[in-house]
């Protein structure tokens, strides 16, 4: 080995050493560099998974916010009762996605602005719903108010009316008057002994009314004994009155011209009279309108 040959040998012992270090150096450095580089990419995934998770809770609360708003929304319109529960439902359906990572969060999000969107345009709706329901429900109560008014006039009119009818009518009834009762025997003379008696004679006078019906009448008569019998020749004598078939002892017409008619009605004597005092009642038209007494005895 030469002497040039030792002094090269020798150098490359010294460099290779040298070289190793500062290689060891610099990948030292490198491996320093990574971790820094880890630990910082390991903080900032943290702080973004931790954004993440607030802002997921956030659009879960405010999903759960708004599937209590819409429970609250009721209308009586059952087509926009069934828009509401179809987006309520779409609430429920959201809540269950585990969004993890930005972009389904972003989705989220756009899907939670479209529903508030639309949740303020059934807000609208029900508030105009609800005004014009508060505007029918005024007009209904005024209506009622109004047809309840006009049943009570209605009511007062009728009452008016019965009472102006009933007036009518009463006012109508055609009576009698001077009613003088007497006995007559064969002769037509008056007498008050029954032995002696043939016939009774009844005379009155049907009294002017003006507002009453002109026309024939028919006027009925009851003699009524002291013992409450009524004599009439036939138990076929009968005549409306209040609704009752009631027996007469004799009737007749007359013609009626809204003035006073004096008329007399006469019964024959067939053996039914008793001592005592009789009552005389006149009936017309399904009215009373006369009575009086008088007396029979045997002397």
């Amino acid at each position: 080995m030469t002497d040039t040959n030792y002094q090269t040998d020798k150098t490359e012992k010294k460099i290779t050493p040298v070289g190793m270090i500062a290689t060891t150096i610099i990948l030292a450095a490198v491996l320093i560099f990574l971790i820094v580089m880890y630990f910082d990419q390991k903080h900032k995934m943290v702080e973004m998974e931790t954004v993440l998770t607030e802002e997921k809770d956030s659009l879960t609360n405010e999903l759960m916010n708004m599937a209590a708003a819409y429970d609250t929304m009721k209308t009586t319109n059952d087509t926009l009762n069934a828009n509401l529960e179809k987006e309520k439902n779409r609430i429920i359906q959201l809540l269950a996605i585990n969004a993890s990572n930005a972009q389904l969060i972003k989705k989220y999000r756009s899907e939670i602005t479209t529903m508030r969107e639309i949740m303020k345009s059934y807000i609208v709706q029900i508030d105009s719903l609800n005004t014009r329901n508060k505007m029918l429900t005024a007009e209904n109560v005024q209506y009622r108010q109004e047809i309840a008014k006009v049943q009570n006039t209605n009511v007062q009119l009728e009452k008016e009316r019965v009472v102006l009818s009933s007036k009518v009518e009463t006012a109508s009834v055609i009576q009698a008057k001077n009613i003088v009762v007497a006995a007559l025997n064969k002769k037509r003379k008056e007498t008050n002994r029954i032995n002696l008696m043939e016939s009774l004679r009844v005379c009155f006078t049907l009294r002017e009314n003006p507002i009453a019906a002109s026309g024939q009448k028919e006027v009925f008569m009851r003699v009524i004994r002291p013992d409450s019998l009524v004599i009439t020749g036939s138990p076929d004598n009968l005549f409306e009155y209040g609704g009752n078939k009631m027996i007469f002892s004799e009737k007749r017409m007359a013609d009626y011209l809204n003035q006073d008619l004096e008329m007399c009605i006469f019964l024959s004597n067939t053996g039914d009279f008793i001592t005592g005092n009789y009552s005389i009642e006149l009936y017309l038209e399904n009215n009373k309108i006369g009575r009086t007494t008088f007396m029979l005895s045997r002397r």
